[in-house]
């Protein structure tokens, strides 16, 4: 076959293919939009009669079942009592037809309406279409209480400002999280594990690591070798980050962090920054990720250091909701005190 009808059938290839799977996610988009509405309208329907009968909560209930079972009966799948159920809260939760975001699938809506609290559910709403979350994806930072967690530590119109916008990358304090959750790796506890099978399995787990990481990590490599000296060093984990534009560093300590890995990982941002910066990019950042740190110690070990170099906690197991939202209603307390003072 000629070379040039060759290349020209792969162009056309290329262009049908593109016309195609653009052509499904147009579709999809379109079902998935029609689907929304049909089931906010559904609820609609339900509040409105409710509400012109002067339905009582009891009574309300068989309704919802008597409904369920006609319109199974006249349409089949898709009215069981939970879907009957969904639909009415799926109007309740979202009054207002026009603000519905329509990136997001019914199962995500389905998830989003477990939460009782309307800035978390916001948070988790507007994160999943920044990240494109699947409904697996927005699960699981549910379970490990991302938002909570973000939320802890910071001021009442900073949690308000998280929830309405989602988390923001502008800075490297940004990316970081005060504990990270790996229980992905399903390391049961109490747990004899080296620092290299809690890197391997990391890796082996490199999708979920990601997610934990957020938005914007490419990773570049693991044991990353660097040369001072005629001296190899192994850098645990290299990553590029994109909105930042530089290199993220991770170091891993399957105990607490030292004084000696502050000035280790010191070391490696100088080199990063001296011999792997290219034009465009910004100083790396180090991160230090122990079982625990002593916070006297580290803010010593650091007190004359103006990288950005950053010693977190992680854990292998999920944290305490319970207590990561009693932290959040100190927070919310201690504000609304100050108001009145």
């Amino acid at each position: 076959m000629d070379t040039n009808k060759y290349t020209l059938y792969d162009q056309l290839l290329l262009q049908i293919s593109d016309t195609y799977q653009q052509g499904r996610k147009a579709a999809f988009r379109a079902v998935n939009n029609i689907l929304l509405e049909t089931y906010w309208k559904i609820g609609e329907h339900i509040i409105i009669f409710e509400q012109g009968g002067n339905i009582k909560a009891e009574y309300g209930s068989s309704i919802l079942e008597k409904l369920s079972r006609d319109l199974s009966f006249q349409h089949g799948k898709g009215f069981s009592l939970s879907n009957v159920k969904r639909f009415r809260q799926f109007f309740l939760t979202y009054p207002i037809s026009a603000e519905l975001p329509h990136q997001l699938s019914w199962t995500h809506f389905v998830e989003l309406m477990k939460i009782e609290d309307p800035v978390e559910r916001s948070f988790y709403e507007k994160q999943s279409i920044m990240e494109n979350w699947s409904t697996t994806e927005l699960i699981r930072q549910k379970k490990t209480s991302l938002f909570l967690r973000l939320a802890s530590g910071k001021n009442k119109q900073n949690i308000l400002h998280l929830a309405k916008q989602g988390q923001q990358i502008e800075k490297p304090e940004d990316i970081l999280k005060d504990t990270y959750v790996f229980e992905f790796l399903k390391i049961p506890e109490p747990y004899h594990i080296s620092e290299t099978e809690l890197e391997s399995r990391l890796i082996n787990q490199l999708q979920y690591f990601l997610l934990e990481l957020g938005k914007g990590f490419a990773f570049m490599g693991r044991q990353y070798r660097i040369t001072l000296a005629n001296r190899h060093y192994y850098i645990d984990l290299v990553f590029y980050h994109r909105i930042l534009k530089c290199f993220v560093l991770i170091d891993l300590k399957k105990e607490e962090a030292g004084y000696e890995d502050i000035g280790q990982m010191n070391m490696y941002l100088g080199y990063m920054e001296a011999e792997q910066n290219t034009e465009g990019d910004n100083p790396p950042i180090g991160i230090i990720l122990a079982r625990s740190k002593d916070e006297l110690q580290i803010k010593y070990a650091m007190s004359h250091t103006d990288s950005k170099l950053f010693v977190q906690k992680y854990q292998l197991y999920l944290p305490n909701e319970d207590e990561l939202r009693q932290e959040i209603e100190r927070i919310y307390q201690n504000e609304e005190n100050k108001d009145i003072f």
